[in-house]
């Protein structure tokens, strides 16, 4: 699974460049399949990917077209998805988001993700074998009615929220 650390990210977005290139042979950060967000107000950049969380809302898929692969990964069929959008509605941080006649979710890169290559700062880190006890049922609630960006802004905010206060217990 994919590790973040937003207190390392600088939002370079090099993560972002290197996934859209290599699944697309662009380089668009709409096609990318993690995306920063930058917190101006606060100045907390971090990066959304998918985290294969513990309840992987994701798989609710009406017709069946998500799984979880080898390596944890989320796997959407292309041929068999309808483009419903509920895979995206599900996903409480907006790591799964539909473009056009795809549906873009990290897919792990096969097992050598990328954004972690790209990454010289160390805040994405790729730890294969272990398990997310990662739960975004807190978020669920939240998020609901909100567009992915929405969610990746909320997730972003809440994750810093947390950085700020560690930052600050450890300096008293």
């Amino acid at each position: 699974m994919i590790q973040v650390d937003i207190s390392k990210c600088t939002g370079c977005r090099s993560c972002e460049t290197a996934c859209a290139f290599f699944h697309t042979g662009k380089v668009s950060n709409r096609l990318a399949r993690i995306k920063v967000m930058h917190l101006y107000e606060t100045g907390v950049d971090g990066p959304v990917v998918c985290i294969q969380c513990r309840e992987k809302y994701c798989l609710e898929c009406p017709i069946n077209a998500i799984t979880v692969g080898k390596n944890g990964e989320i796997v959407v069929a292309p041929t068999i998805c309808n483009l419903c959008g509920s895979c995206e509605r599900q996903c409480p941080i907006g790591a799964i988001e539909q473009h056009g006649d795809l549906v873009y979710v990290c897919d792990l890169c096969g097992g050598r993700p990328k954004c972690v290559d790209a990454c010289t700062e160390g805040a994405i880190v790729y730890a294969p074998g272990t398990g997310n006890e990662a739960t975004l049922a807190s978020l669920k609630q939240t998020t609901e009615k909100m567009n992915p960006s929405e969610k990746r802004l909320i997730y972003v905010e809440q994750l810093g929220i947390l950085l700020r206060s560690n930052w600050r217990e450890s300096r008293d």
